[in-house]
């Protein structure tokens, strides 16, 4: 993380995101004192529907993690400008996602009257999107100004011909080291011998998990419950089959 990478940037988005998450979850369950559930209901939810529940005040959350992630990120020098803006675009994400929770009311499951909150998603939506971001992350560069306090760096986007980012980007400025060969200096345990997918075209594939070295493939016998049968009443008896798979592990 001392280095101002693209996964570094990855970093400071999903655990500013995640101080806002928790903060805006604790509100809404009551373990907190300082807060409480969103009482400023976004207009009528919509015809048979009314609002209830506990909207979680995500706006809350936001601003206590923009106080509690940004605290230290206050030097006029290019790191601190790109971890603030990692940070807000990781907390813009929770804001983005934020969604109505319905719950019916009525005889018989029926849904006369819809009961309506405003819920976060599940974190792991949140982490997903900001796997893409990281996908699509922008190269910047660095550029120094005289100002009246000083010398002053800030970013600007390496290449013209791409869109430029936005506040829901990731930004960085240096190259990823090498994660193909260990190198304990960045913590980078290689890739050799990990097991890796041969159908696969992603990351999880051979071709692109070994980096082009080629991969091994050796035959694995598993032992296996098979042929399972349901008792009345109540219990399964199974019997135990041996299958060979084959592995395949980077070279």
């Amino acid at each position: 993380l001392s280095s101002a990478t693209r996964e570094s940037a990855f970093v400071h988005a999903i655990a500013s995101a995640g101080v806002a998450f928790a903060v805006t979850r604790s509100c809404a369950e009551g373990t907190s004192t300082i807060c409480g559930c969103d009482s400023h209901h976004k207009g009528p939810p919509g015809d048979g529907w009314k609002w209830g529940g506990c909207s979680e005040d995500a706006d809350f959350g936001v601003l206590v993690s923009r106080e509690f992630a940004d605290a230290r990120e206050n030097r006029p020098d290019a790191r601190s400008a790109m971890n603030r803006h990692n940070n807000e675009a990781g907390r813009t994400t929770i804001l983005d996602h934020m969604h109505l929770k319905c719950k019916c009311h009525g005889l018989s499951g029926s849904c006369e009257v819809k009961t309506c909150w405003w819920a976060q998603p599940d974190f792991r939506a949140i982490g997903d999107y900001l796997k893409d971001k990281y996908d699509s992350a922008s190269e910047m560069v660095v550029e120094k100004h005289r100002e009246s306090r000083g010398w002053v760096e800030t970013l600007r986007a390496k290449y013209a011909l791409f869109k430029p980012p936005t506040e829901r980007d990731l930004v960085y400025y240096e190259n990823s080291p090498n994660f193909c060969e260990p190198n304990p200096e960045t913590g980078s345990f290689g890739t050799r011998d990990r097991t890796c997918n041969v159908t696969s075209h992603g990351i999880d594939g051979c071709d692109l998990l070994c980096c082009g070295r080629g991969h091994n493939t050796r035959t694995e016998k598993r032992k296996e419950k098979c042929h399972c049968i349901f008792h009345w009443c109540c219990y399964v008896s199974c019997q135990e089959c041996t299958r060979v798979y084959d592995v395949h592990t980077c070279k």
